[in-house]
């Protein structure tokens, strides 16, 4: 698999940043076209949502059960097990828990900051809590999927597991975004922002690793 170089993925950090702060301005500023294509979206999807049970009730199933938070952060807390009992990876294990930890206080820091109501609607078909941007479940899933791909990458998985793994992290980061916008519980740009954010802590993650193994090759394994 090809590995990017060290200023490709510099500037793909910089960029990540700076879209980053982009949307979290807009968002904060309430800049209108923004909020009005937040609006007609949340708008179509909804009734569609209100429309179609069957969808609507798959979705609930996948953002509540499959693509939820907790079930992804348990996922990580079974791979951290596994670098220790297999590789003796303890730097990597803890730098996985850490950065998922580091991921959800910067999430709900953000949330606190910006405080953005969610949509409210006559006939929701969902709840959720806290305020919305950004999504928790879209950051979540950004966060642990792009762990988990760096790390199968960082073992030299093979080509069959590592397009495997990418095919059901791409369905996954998409899916649970997807999800939270037609079920009426987040605005677009809520979930734009997640995806955004979460792709900068995996980047930023990434970039403290490596330094990790530059700075003291012999006391890390793994």
């Amino acid at each position: 698999m090809h590995c990017p170089s060290r200023p490709t993925r510099r500037y793909t950090t910089v960029t990540l940043a700076l879209c980053s702060a982009l949307l979290l301005t807009l968002v904060a500023v309430e800049w209108r076209p923004l909020i009005d294509l937040d609006d007609r979206i949340a708008g179509t999807t909804h009734r569609w949502a209100v429309e179609d049970h069957r969808v609507t009730h798959m979705c609930r199933i996948l953002t509540d059960w499959v693509w939820d938070p907790l079930t992804l952060r348990l996922v990580c807390a079974a791979t951290m097990v596994w670098l220790i009992w297999r590789r003796s990876a303890w730097w990597t294990a803890l730098w996985l828990v850490a950065t998922c930890a580091l991921g959800t206080l910067l999430q709900q820091a953000l949330k606190a900051l910006v405080d953005r109501p969610r949509p409210v609607w006559p006939d929701p078909v969902d709840s959720a809590h806290y305020a919305a941007f950004p999504s928790g479940h879209a950051m979540t899933a950004t966060v642990v999927c792009g762990l988990l791909l760096w790390l199968l990458h960082h073992h030299g998985a093979g080509r069959a597991v590592w397009r495997t793994a990418m095919t059901l992290a791409v369905i996954s980061v998409a899916g649970v975004g997807l999800t939270r916008v037609w079920l009426g519980v987040h605005w677009p740009s809520d979930v734009v922002g997640g995806w955004v954010l979460g792709a900068l802590v995996v980047a930023v993650a990434v970039r403290v690793h490596e330094r990790r193994r530059v700075w003291a090759p012999s006391k890390i394994t793994a």
